[in-house]
């Protein structure tokens, strides 16, 4: 095994690890920062020419903001969700228009809007955090006890 198997083991190992331990919360977290990383990552293979590591990217960044999409729970989350819901299909379409037509600033405002997502995930109060369910967030945002 060469050395860049070897790390690429390790990581998985690593990355397993950190998801089994993750809160909700985290998992989300470290979803957006998988769409970053493979957003920008696939900038650089499109600048570079790299068409088939640009797709891979932009395909697995598509994958990552579709997870998302699919995890929003629109009865708890209302309009919240619902305009994520638009936000994601939106960036999915614009991932989509910058790989077909090779336009890396397409890409740029789509790690912007991740990064907004982001910071405003984690802005959650902690107490909204730890909730472990889908009813206990929204017990917790309508004021019920839970």
């Amino acid at each position: 095994m060469n050395a860049t198997a070897a790390l690429q083991q390790y990581r998985g190992i690593g990355n397993q690890g950190a998801v089994m331990d993750a809160s909700p919360h985290q998992l989300i977290l470290m979803l957006i920062d998988g769409a970053i990383e493979k957003t920008v990552t696939a900038k650089g293979k499109m600048v570079h020419g790299d068409v088939a590591g640009k797709g891979s990217l932009i395909s697995g960044s598509m994958a990552i903001i579709d997870t998302l999409r699919a995890s929003l729970d629109h009865e708890a989350g209302g309009e919240l969700a619902d305009n994520l819901d638009r936000l994601y299909d939106y960036m999915s379409r614009r991932l989509l228009e910058s790989s077909m037509r090779n336009q890396p600033q397409l890409l740029d405002e789509i790690v912007s809007l991740l990064k907004e997502i982001k910071e405003a995930w984690s802005a959650i109060p902690q107490d909204y955090r730890a909730a472990r369910s889908r009813s206990q967030v929204a017990a917790m945002m309508s004021g019920r006890p839970q």
